[in-house]
């Protein structure tokens, strides 16, 4: 093996045409290229897949079976392959228990330290908790009344894995014959019973049974004792007799009392400040911080309508059932004197309370008690469904969305609980930790601990995640944010000599929290790392010390390395497209001029106040291209995802989403579509395709189904569909490939044998157009394809506005889930702009660059204009400073992210942005304007 550099020869995956590449080992290397020029193909599919592969190999064979296996690349060789690590960009919903601080590993250090110095104080009464002497708990059972049934318990294990064989015989050896097993009282005797090793279990041994009487204290003095010593301070009181009574125990401790309230705590360990765990956990909403509960608001949708109408789950069902709902109103409304014609917006509070929630007096069962009731009983998933669109997510009023139980909420430490620490931000809650006033035996126990923690907070901030809070949840993450906390955690590991493999990690980030990000991969590197990053960046192509530039064009026209090696190299290579971007030869020119809007024509969203915005007013033109930016975390997620659309998709499509908070949103009549174009799949099986999605596939089975040969067979449209039985090849059920399972070893996808991959029985493939079957036509690409429809209006206008966002290069049946999220948005523009246009559509994109080459944003930059040219109007998060000074509309938000965010910095036209000094979005775009 040649040291020094990791050296691939022969990489066929996908598009690569046999490229042989070699990257020096413990440097930052970017591979760049036009979107599906082959750069995933390389750094993913090959380099990393190939390290994978290679890591399983190694496993036992009884290991591998348990394993998700990675099939050998398409490649010859490689060599210098270290242990790869893959950062990739995750856009998959997530455990909705997953926060920032369990994902970074902080929360896990915080609950140590809480359980260590943390300060228990009564959640009763504030006071703080102290032991309670043997003496003082016999006291406080005789308090008890007269003649109750109790059981004294000690526990000895308390939730626990395991068989506890050793427990159970030292119980027995203690000549005590019964113990509460996982809430039931049994006999141990004899025989130890068996326990499953792989479940939790709780004992207690059962030291002592009585009748609370004025004769029983001696007895009782020495139960307590006996108790006390053999489950190490603690003793649990069971006020009820049999194996049920588990509800109702009484716990007593030597360690944590409250001698005000007789109320016993625990030991304090981390499980307490889990939220993962029963220990810890608010038993009202199982530690998720919400509960999914039935809407008044999503109920009575419309107040305006008169009471008989008003109830929208009850005008649903069938005939027969909204008649007996309407004859319920009339009843109740009969009893309290109400005309059920007035509008509902007139009852007073009371009536609607009564309405909503039942009325005793009258025995009317009230809206929400009866969808609960149906809800829990019945079997129907029709009905559960139909319910559960009344329903929405509301802080636990338990816990009011902090997750734990009240015991765990009251430890405390310099005055805040571990709450209060997690819904700092992390730049706020390093500062706290920093501040801490310990004495020092507290700064002893904690010191390792505050080490581990501080460091991670570090690393996170270092990657320009600061305003995130600890107690944020990941599936609320965008995928750049996800990938800089995996980037930031794999910092803090310290690992040295292994291969990372990242994809666009600048995603989401302005070009202020850019350079951030940038230190922290040569951080990563200098430890003794090779990085190879994809990315069109161009100041992290600029700070490379290796670039691949794969092309010269996409799909079949890539595959091939245009370019390697240094800045220099690519910059004086004159057939690098990348090259000629950098060094100006190619640029984006400004418009000559900005569109200019109507102001009678304009969507005013007043007082947004949801998460960080801080109570703003935002005017957003319409009929022109608007550009939503700022730093990361300032805000535009929030304004644009969970007000704007939610509160459009709530008056245009009647969706039950709630919107943000903010005051009201004015100007809606000048809109009558609203689209969301995001980097989502087009579909998620191989059966879905470029043409399946944008509606040409239909147009083109009906010209074969219109053929001569077709006719003379009577043939439908329906016989060219891969996804009916008929003319499809039922071999393979219209996939083109079968799955044969091989057990410990990776699935094999074999071609079929029977239509050799073509999806089609014979049958159908007979019919042809200019030559073509139908299985020749779904593996041309865009571009060809349009040259073979030419004479054919509808395919061809269709195929047109695929080549025109640059998707000239795929394959009319390529598989949905082998294009990129950049390719699926381009596919998604190209549906909406093949559709009529009404001028009253709004666009709105989130970061519609990811993934695109310079060269692909000029394009994609040119469908955006079209579209508003036909009188839409476009709306884009966005930082890539190309598409910022190509607005004709800017609304800056910040200054900064989180807390320091939220606030609008500038608005206008960026030439108007730019002379704004608090804006940092200004400031970058001087240099490009």
């Amino acid at each position: 093996m040649k040291k020094g550099y990791i050296i691939v020869k022969g990489a066929k995956e996908h598009n690569l045409k046999n490229i042989d590449v070699k990257i020096p080992r413990d440097t930052l290397c970017v591979v760049t290229g036009l979107s599906g020029s082959g750069k995933s193909s390389l750094a993913f599919d090959t380099i990393y897949a190939e390290g994978q592969r290679r890591y399983v190999e190694s496993l036992s064979s009884y290991a591998r079976q348990f394993i998700d296996q990675l099939q050998k690349p398409k490649v010859d060789l490689i060599e210098g392959l270290s242990p790869s690590i893959s950062i990739e960009q995750r856009t998959s919903a997530k455990n909705p228990r997953s926060t920032v601080g369990t994902q970074t590993e902080i929360y896990d250090y915080l609950r140590v330290l809480f359980a260590r110095i943390g300060v228990q104080l009564c959640p009763k009464c504030g006071r703080e908790v102290s032991a309670q002497s043997s003496q003082e708990i016999v006291e406080r059972i005789l308090g008890l009344p007269q003649g109750a049934k109790i059981t004294l318990l000690a526990p000895i294990v308390t939730g626990r894995k395991g068989e506890h064989v050793e427990e159970l015989k030292n119980i027995r050896k203690n000549g005590i014959i019964r113990v509460r097993l996982d809430g039931a009282i049994i006999e141990i005797g004899d025989k130890i019973p068996s326990l499953d090793k792989k479940r939790k279990h709780t004992i207690e041994a059962v030291i002592d049974r009585l009748v609370i009487r004025d004769d029983v204290r001696s007895r009782l003095s020495e139960s307590v004792e006996t108790g006390l010593k053999l489950g190490s301070g603690v003793i649990t009181v069971n006020s009820l007799d049999g194996p049920s009574a588990i509800g109702n125990d009484i716990l007593f401790s030597e360690n944590n009392t409250c001698h005000k309230c007789g109320l016993s705590f625990e030991k304090l360990a981390p499980r307490n400040f889990s939220f993962n765990s029963p220990y810890g956990a608010c038993p009202a909403c199982a530690g998720m911080g919400n509960k999914q509960e039935i809407d008044p608001e999503l109920v009575v949708p419309d107040r305006t309508e008169t009471v008989i109408r008003a109830f929208s789950p009850w005008k649903k069902g069938g005939k027969g059932l909204v008649l007996y709902y309407r004859k319920e109103i009339r009843t109740f409304a009969r009893y309290h004197g109400i005309d059920v014609e007035q509008p509902y917006e007139k009852l007073t509070q009371d009536m609607k309370d009564r309405f909503l929630f039942g009325d005793p007096e009258s025995g009317f069962e009230g809206v929400i008690p009866n969808l609960g009731r149906r809800f829990h009983s019945t079997e129907s998933e029709y009905i559960k469904e139909m319910i559960e669109g009344y329903m929405s997510i509301h802080p636990c009023p338990e816990c009011n969305g902090k997750r734990l139980k009240p015991e765990s909420l009251a430890v405390y430490i310099n005055g805040k609980n571990i709450f209060d620490v997690t819904d700092f931000s992390i730049r706020a809650a390093g500062s706290f930790l920093a501040a801490l006033r310990l004495d020092p035996v507290e700064k002893k126990i904690s010191e390792e601990v505050l080490k581990e923690i501080k460091g991670r907070l570090d690393f996170l901030t270092n990657v320009g995640l600061e305003y995130l809070t600890l107690a944020r949840k990941s599936n609320t993450l965008s995928g750049g944010e996800d990938q800089r906390i995996r980037l930031a955690t794999q910092i803090g590991s310290a690992l040295v000599g292994v291969l990372y493999v990242l994809d666009e990690p600048s995603i989401g980030l302005h070009q202020k929290d850019n350079d951030k990000l940038l230190d922290t991969l040569i951080a990563l590197r200098d430890l003794g790392n090779t990085l190879i990053v994809v990315e069109h960046d161009e100041a992290t192509i600029r700070k490379a010390d290796h670039i691949i530039d794969l092309g010269p064009g996409a799909g079949e026209k890539g595959g091939e390395v245009v370019g390697e090696g240094a800045l220099k190299d690519i910059l004086d290579n004159p057939e690098s497209l990348t090259g000629k971007y950098l060094r100006g030869e190619y640029k984006i020119d400004v418009p000559a001029e900005r569109r200019q809007s109507d102001k009678k024509k304009t969507l005013t969203i007043q007082g947004a106040r949801e998460h960080n915005l801080k109570n703003i007013d935002i005017d957003i033109p319409l009929g022109v291209f608007n550009c939503v930016t700022g730093v990361s975390g300032s805000g535009k997620s929030t304004l644009i995802h969970d007000i704007l659309y939610k509160a459009l998709s709530s008056r245009i499509y009647g969706s039950k989403d709630i919107p943000g908070k903010h005051k009201s949103l004015k100007g809606i009549g000048n809109i009558d579509k609203v689209i969301v174009i995001d980097q989502s799949p087009i579909g998620r099986t191989p059966r879905s395709n470029p043409v399946t999605y944008t509606g040409c596939f239909d147009h083109i089975r009906k010209l074969f189904s219109s053929l001569p040969g077709s006719k003379m067979k009577g043939f439908e449209p329906g016989r060219f569909s891969f996804n009916v039985k008929g003319g499809r090849c039922e071999s393979c059920s219209g996939d083109g490939v079968r799955k044969i399972e091989m057990h410990f070893l990776p699935d094999v996808y074999v071609t079929c044998q029977v239509c050799s991959g073509k999806r089609f029985n014979d049958q159908t493939l007979e019919i042809r157009y200019k030559g073509l079957n139908i299985a020749d036509v779904l593996d041309l690409s865009v571009e060809d394809a349009i040259k073979v429809f030419e004479n054919v209006p509808q395919i061809k206008n269709k195929l047109l506005t695929l080549y025109e966002v640059g998707l000239g290069y795929i394959r009319l049946g390529q598989q949905a889930t082998t294009l990129s999220g950049g390719e699926a948005q381009r596919i998604k523009l190209s549906a909406e702009l093949s559709k009529t246009a009404t001028g009253k559509t709004l666009y709105l994109l989130d970061e519609p660059t990811t993934g695109l080459h310079f060269a692909d944003i000029h394009k994609l930059l040119l469908v955006l204009q079209k579209l508003v040219s036909a009188g839409n109007t476009v709306l884009v998060i966005e930082h890539n400073l190309d598409v910022i000074k190509s607005a004709d509309h800017i609304i800056d938000l910040g200054p900064g992210g989180g807390d320091d965010g939220g606030e609008v910095v500038a608005s206008g036209t960026p030439e108007e942005v730019a002379k704004v000094t608090l804006s940092y979005t200004g400031q970058y775009l001087k240099n490009v304007l």
